[in-house]
């Protein structure tokens, strides 16, 4: 996936097979905030930036480890949810073999759930770092670290979605547990991202 062009990922996506869907969507929404931040923090350079230079370097490794993280996971995501679509075909025709399609599925779904609430930790790390860069970015590509914020907020309510329908077809508690606690965050990041909106809209409406 990494090496495909927008076209061919498109085209994927568009077509009538189980994967990549939803979940790789989302995460290469929070591939592009982090690129996003990357370039602002590569514009936030130089003399008149020296004050927070250590922040802005630390901002873009940070960023850019994320980058390559959310496209991971958009592989991992198409991967897990092949495997769910595998599951579902086991035969079920003995009590035996219904017994081991349900314990493939089940396991499947947990694999797959994986993926998206990894993509939500993802994206609030990715809205962390707009809040940082925020105040001491470059003006000029403020509006960036809004969209950047916008493409984490929206990675994560998409991956939600996500998890919460995987969720829906698993009884195992250990299981769900961190799944929900993925969950958990998902408003607050909303909020705060919708922080950084208000705030860059204010800024550029000055």
């Amino acid at each position: 996936m990494k090496d495909d062009t927008i076209g061919d990922f498109l085209d994927q996506l568009a077509a009538r097979v189980p994967a990549p869907g939803g979940g790789a969507s989302a995460a290469l929404s929070a591939a592009q905030a982090a690129a996003l931040l990357s370039m602002v923090a590569r514009y936030s350079t130089g003399e008149k930036y020296a004050e927070h230079a250590e922040t802005v370097r630390a901002v873009l490794a940070e960023s850019e480890t994320a980058r390559d993280r959310a496209v991971q996971l958009a592989q991992d995501d198409a991967a897990a949810f092949a495997a769910v679509s595998q599951a579902y075909t086991l035969p079920k025709a003995t009590p035996e073999e219904k017994a081991a399609r349900t314990a493939a599925i089940a396991r499947a779904l947990a694999g797959a759930a994986q993926p998206p609430a990894a993509t939500i930790t993802t994206a609030a790390h990715l809205v962390d770092l707009a809040e940082i860069l925020l105040p001491i970015s470059n003006r000029n590509v403020i509006t960036d670290v809004a969209v950047a914020a916008e493409l984490a907020r929206a990675a994560a309510t998409a991956a939600r979605l996500n998890v919460e329908i995987n969720l829906a077809g698993l009884t195992d508690e250990d299981a769900r547990r961190p799944l929900l606690d993925a969950l958990a965050g998902v408003d607050e990041l909303v909020t705060r991202a919708d922080k950084v909106t208000a705030a860059v809209r204010e800024a550029i409406s000055r």
